[in-house]
């Protein structure tokens, strides 16, 4: 399985922008999808958005038009682009692979949004 690092989080005022950055251990070329995913205390882990091997894009639909996925398979990272952000953002966002072996997850990126 391939280890994940995230980085990119923090405090930032609604209406602001935030990148995350997803850094695998191994190539992601061969990853069948790479996702981000949030979670809330006290809530199930949501799937944010994905981007697969064949460049297929999701968001689910509270993001769409505000955040951007993206894969630079050359340096092995996945993105997540987070534009006009709002309070409702806040959560620990996580980074997934996808692989024959099965998935991997990060340790997780806390994303803090004031009003």
């Amino acid at each position: 399985q391939v280890q994940l690092v995230e980085s990119g989080g923090g405090l930032v005022q609604a209406g602001g922008s935030l990148r995350l950055s997803c850094a695998a251990s191994a190539s992601i070329f061969s990853c069948k999808v790479m996702a981000w995913y949030r979670q809330v205390p006290g809530k199930q882990r949501e799937l944010v958005a994905l981007i697969t091997s064949g460049g297929v894009i999701n968001y689910v639909d509270s993001v769409k038009g505000r955040f951007t996925i993206s894969r630079d398979n050359a340096k092995n990272t996945v993105y997540l682009q987070m534009n006009s952000l709002k309070p409702e953002d806040t959560a620990v966002y996580y980074c997934n692979a996808v692989t024959s072996r099965g998935p991997s997850w990060g340790q997780g990126t806390q994303v803090t949004v004031s009003s």
